[in-house]
């Protein structure tokens, strides 16, 4: 269940958020942006509050039931790139997330001047975790998450 957990996060997170961006969240009665994806017996809802700064939830249903969820809370931290910028960026290194780490995006990616990495610990049952942009090397975006299994 495991495996088929962690490829259906992936799934989920590469077809919602990470590809769709901003304009494409369905707005809530609340404020909040929400992005739900649906596979098999699985469902993912990702729900945010904000722009710059932001703070969301993901989480995932088998059979009715929660069995995963992650917090988070980022934002860009210098004015060097626009806003919009830097989160097309971060788009890009979240359509690259792994099964090994499904919880955002690859342990590094470079393009240009601008650096993406995510250091995480833990595994899918119990995880944390801080995301970074960095822009020749000073940083303008951080992130982080925790999150895991819920049994």
């Amino acid at each position: 269940m495991i495996l088929e957990l962690k490829e259906f996060i992936v799934a989920a997170k590469t077809n919602s958020y990470a590809t769709k961006g901003e304009s494409e969240g369905r707005i809530l009665e609340d404020g909040a942006k929400e992005f739900v994806y649906l596979e098999g017996e699985f469902k993912y809802r990702d729900r945010y509050y904000g722009y710059n700064p932001f703070i969301g939830e993901e989480i995932v249903w088998h059979r009715n039931r929660v069995v995963w969820a992650m917090n988070f809370c980022g934002k860009v931290v210098s004015e060097a790139l626009p806003v919009d910028e830097v989160y097309n960026f971060l788009r890009k290194a979240l359509r690259s997330v792994t099964v090994r780490e499904p919880f955002r995006g690859p342990i590094k990616l470079v393009e240009s001047d601008l650096e993406y990495s995510n250091v995480s610990s833990g595994d899918i049952d119990c995880f944390y975790g801080l995301e970074l942009i960095t822009l020749k090397g000073h940083s303008i975006y951080k992130l982080r998450y925790h999150g895991g299994v819920i049994g």
